[in-house]
């Protein structure tokens, strides 16, 4: 059979609609509370969302499910080195776009671009490609770990002065699960989770607002109206929709009192809105995600495409329950959005492109 009649893996394919629909209609209730606010940026978020990041996502993930997977295997090491520059051009005053403190954005007109959605993606492309060239030696200091080291690093000085502590900590998390499906050692995995917990002490030492969140996170209500006001009005807004919800369109919480509720606050929003039912199937969707893509992984013959996908799928389903739990208050607030829900058109538009890798990459699996 000729590659181009092989299908590519509908039960993924079917997982990855429902999801990216159920995010589009989150979305669009949740957009409504920026009405109530005088100063409002509706139309650029709408235009951003819909636009940038649903159809020309669309047309993207399209395009990927189309091109053989291999292509991004002899492209990964330029597209690392574009995504290198693009986050170093973001640190300049007059070229990156500065918001709520941090630089993190170039302008293209009137659209803002997110560098760091790509870095993820190509640091993804570029640690598999590596990872599949040295197979065995993957479990060696010299050739598997350090390797991993560097990667990180380069992406951690870029990251943490943006500052952008929580997608750094997503690649970090993301680096250990492809190093270990690569086959590297799990003392060295212990070694930087040691690192990783020095390194949060450090930056909560150096940083006032990680050692808020950190204090928030364990004493919520010590400062309601400050630090602690957007858990305890997330809380409000998931209390409030009870076990079936208050119906689409009718969440109280997004006009004035929650904070971002097309941000990292629409998983209140959608519970307030669904209730705990919806709220489960949502977070069931999630895992479907990550469950079918993992199973499409150790399916496909190679390295490579193997790698690649257990790296874009441990990326969007930890971010998703790393802002699922924040919004729960079982882990500190992080400011990570929600994967296909929350605003953002080069998150959107990445991601989209990342499921069209999956599903080219499913091609190839094993029957």
């Amino acid at each position: 059979m000729s590659r181009s009649r092989i299908r590519v893996d509908k039960a993924f394919l079917a997982v990855s609609v429902v999801l990216i629909v159920a995010g589009f209609f989150i979305f669009s209730s949740a957009s409504l509370g920026l009405l109530a606010k005088e100063s409002s940026n509706y139309s650029s978020v709408a235009f951003s969302q819909t636009v940038f990041g649903l159809f020309l996502g669309t047309v993207g993930m399209v395009i990927a499910t189309k091109i053989d997977f291999k292509f991004w295997k002899t492209t990964a090491f330029y597209l690392f080195v574009l995504a290198i520059i693009l986050n170093i051009l973001v640190l300049f005053p007059n070229i990156g776009h500065a918001h709520g403190g941090a630089r993190r954005w170039l302008m293209i007109g009137n659209i803002s671009f997110q560098p760091s959605e790509l870095l993820k993606l190509s640091f993804i492309t570029y640690f598999a490609a590596w990872a599949a060239s040295k197979k065995e030696k993957m479990a060696t200091f010299t050739w598997g770990f350090l390797p991993l080291l560097v990667l990180l690093g380069l992406c951690g000085a870029l990251l943490l002065k943006q500052p952008d502590t929580d997608t750094f900590s997503l690649i970090v998390i993301t680096g250990l699960a492809m190093f270990v499906a690569g086959g590297g050692r799990w003392r060295y995995v212990f070694m930087v989770v040691l690192a990783g917990v020095i390194g949060v002490a450090f930056l909560a030492y150096t940083r006032p607002y990680v050692m808020q969140r950190i204090t928030t996170f364990f004493n919520p209500s010590a400062d309601s109206y400050g630090a602690g006001y957007q858990i305890q009005q997330s809380l409000i807004a998931i209390g409030s929709g009870g076990l079936f919800g208050r119906g689409f369109g009718q969440s109280v919480q997004k006009f004035t009192y929650l904070p971002e509720p097309v941000g990292d606050s629409i998983f209140a929003v959608s519970a307030e809105e669904f209730g705990f039912v919806g709220s489960v199937v949502l977070i069931a969707i999630f895992v479907l995600f990550a469950v079918r893509g993992l199973k499409i992984a150790s399916r496909v013959p190679g390295g490579f495409g193997r790698l690649t996908i257990v790296g874009i799928v441990i990326m969007i389903v930890s971010q998703a329950f790393v802002n699922i739990g924040a919004m729960l208050g079982v882990l500190p607030l992080s400011g990570i959005t929600l994967p296909f829900v929350s605003h953002g058109g080069t998150s959107l538009f990445i991601s989209l492109v990342e499921v069209g890798i999956i599903l080219s990459i499913s091609k190839s699996q094993k029957s």
